[in-house]
């Protein structure tokens, strides 16, 4: 997967958490996380802050499911 890949899935979805990025590019979340503060280094992308808790109480919500990046370009 080269940048211009994840460029263009985040511009036709808009939104997308980190979990289905790592399964439509078949890769793992710390490369992604790398090419994607590329993107929001350049003003493409921002990181949507997430709360702490999906709204239970079993305080276990992994950050993959939680971290979303949407598209600003």
């Amino acid at each position: 997967m080269i940048l211009s890949e994840l460029r263009n899935y985040l511009k036709e979805r808009k939104s997308v958490v980190l979990r289905d990025l790592m399964l439509h590019f078949d890769t793992d979340a710390e490369a992604l996380r790398g090419m994607l503060q590329i993107l929001v280094t350049k003003g493409y992308v921002k990181k949507l802050a997430t709360s702490e808790a999906c709204g239970t109480s079993c305080c276990k919500c992994d950050s993959i499911l939680t971290e979303i990046y949407e598209w600003t370009g």
